[in-house]
């Protein structure tokens, strides 16, 4: 029986796989793009981009965008740099929402099979502020490597969009859609910027400014959520919401 239930599970993945493959007309990996992956992608509204104006990895620091997001730049030489803002809901605790933003930068390689892996310097870092956790508010070093199974640059069938860039996760989850910004990637320096350090705790005031190291201001998200354009990713009984 657990074999039987396994093996539906199983099943079940792979069609799911299968359909969030399925959206889009073109094929995967080098050969059915449309563009190169060169430039700079990001979704939604765009408030979040790479370069400057968003990490600070000298301090640690982040300026905090308007809305939640992801952005990458790539260069056609194999370089990256990957900016993320997002909000992760607790199915169990709702009252327990955690926002998550992170940076870093690094090389990538693309492969005959479509895939691609992201390998970062080891000067990347995240800020997580979690309101039910024993340390509510930290920075953390961030340098993992990114696998995706697929990647894929189309045309969006709204010519407001044009170019858009789509990452497929290890296990098929979708990135948001990714617009190009630009043709020219936007990036800090293509070098090692700073030395890791360990973990920094902050659980100081809830009145620190937006834009600095302190709390991400959680109480902004409904607004985000209101104004539409959120993709949802399923994650075990939590969801990672993007505008």
């Amino acid at each position: 029986m657990i074999a039987s239930s396994l093996l539906v599970v199983l099943a079940t993945l792979v069609a799911e796989q299968q359909f969030a493959l399925a959206q889009y007309p073109t094929t995967f990996g080098p050969g059915g793009n449309v563009s190169s992956l060169e430039g700079l992608w990001s979704s939604g509204s765009g408030a979040v981009l790479t370069g400057d104006g968003f990490a600070n990895p000298m301090n640690r620091s982040f300026t905090y965008p308007d809305t939640a997001g992801v952005a990458v730049s790539f260069t056609d030489k194999g370089w990256f740099e990957l900016s993320r803002y997002r909000f992760i809901s607790n199915g169990s605790e709702p009252q327990c929402i955690k926002g998550v933003i992170g940076w870093m930068h690094g090389t990538y390689e693309t492969y005959p099979n479509g895939s691609m892996n992201l390998f970062p310097l080891e000067d990347g870092f995240q800020q997580i502020q979690d309101p039910c956790a024993a340390v509510s508010n930290f920075i953390e070093n961030y340098n993992q490597t990114e696998r995706y199974m697929a990647w894929q640059v189309y045309r969006d069938t709204d010519p407001l969009k044009g170019l858009t860039v789509r990452l497929y996760h290890e296990d098929g989850t979708p990135d948001p859609p990714m617009q190009q910004r630009s043709a020219t990637p936007n990036m800090l320096p293509q070098q090692k910027l700073a030395n890791a350090t360990g973990q920094i705790s902050n659980t100081g005031s809830s009145g620190l400014s937006r834009r600095s190291n302190g709390a991400i201001p959680l109480s902004s998200m409904p607004t985000a959520w209101a104004a539409g354009g959120v993709a949802a990713l399923a994650v075990v009984g939590t969801c990672a919401f993007y505008v």
